[in-house]
């Protein structure tokens, strides 16, 4: 009815191209628009000036011969000022852009290596924005932005990556567990060591206090019973001995049993075994 009156409505963020008898005449802004169809005014189609995106997948090889899928997004717009040239000047937006971005990202990617793809993506990404600007422009479009947004290997070739990662992981925590065990050794042998070096100085220490209480003993007794021999003091001493080890193994709730000779006699032969052991001893350190 608008148009048959010579009326026409443009919508916001559109323009519409006017026509005179075919030939190209305005661009009309939003709003309502006189058109008076009888003189040769027509509208020859519409142009949105929304920023649009296309998503595009290439897929290429990089230098070290991996097959990959670069997805690149390429954001663009058409410019009002010129409105004419993008819609005269192409037929198909999309296929044009398509074969700039296929362009630049071929031309780009087999120069790299696979792992170089991935950390250099932003330049990629800059060297398709910069080649699609200077492209564009000239049709009356502007490339707002433009994104590498994934890069997909061959499914055999990202699953040998992840096994080399896995593998890579394995061996740094089969090292690090190797080298904990290693500390906890050692840390276990010097404590030993340690142990091992208090517990030797305190039997040295036990015995030295041994040997100064039964000289102290011996001296004592001497000194208060006329007529005893230090002999005679020893033999007491051992006999006190033996009693008090007996004592300790029958007290002992753990001890197995242990068959011994048991009397008078059997007393006078242990302290014939040690007396004879000392004097050996003490024999076998005076020079010859």
């Amino acid at each position: 009815m608008g148009q048959a009156l010579g009326c026409f409505q443009v919508d916001q963020s559109n323009v519409a191209i006017k026509e005179h008898f075919g030939k190209f005449d305005d661009v009309l802004e939003p709003g309502c628009h006189c058109l008076p169809w009888c003189l040769g005014f027509q509208i020859a189609g519409s142009l949105s000036l929304r920023v649009q995106q296309l998503d595009v997948r290439c897929e290429t090889k990089t230098k070290d011969n991996v097959f990959v899928t670069v997805v690149a997004s390429v954001q663009y717009r058409a410019v009002a000022e010129k409105a004419s040239d993008a819609f005269y000047r192409l037929t198909n937006t999309r296929e044009q852009i398509q074969s700039y971005v296929f362009d630049v990202i071929r031309a780009s990617v087999p120069k790299l290596e696979l792992d170089s793809v991935f950390e250099q993506k932003n330049d990629i990404a800059k060297a398709v924005e910069e080649e699609l600007e200077k492209a564009m422009s000239t049709y009356g479009y502007e490339i707002v932005q433009t994104l590498i947004v994934d890069i997909e290997p061959d499914v055999n070739v990202k699953r040998a990556m992840n096994e080399i990662n896995a593998a890579a992981r394995l061996r740094l925590a089969a090292n690090e567990k190797a080298e904990a065990e290693k500390i906890l050794q050692i840390k276990k042998a010097e404590g030993e060591a340690e142990s091992k070096y208090l517990s030797g100085l305190g039997i040295a220490r036990q015995r030295q206090a041994i040997v100064d209480g039964l000289r102290d003993s011996v001296l004592a007794f001497s000194e208060n019973v006329p007529g005893t021999t230090a002999k005679d003091v020893m033999d007491m001493v051992l006999v006190t001995q033996y009693f008090d080890t007996m004592k300790e193994i029958g007290a002992s709730s753990k001890s197995s049993s242990v068959f011994i000779p048991h009397g008078p006699g059997a007393v006078k032969d242990i302290a014939v075994q040690i007396r004879d052991g000392l004097l050996q001893a003490s024999a076998s350190q005076i020079p010859s």
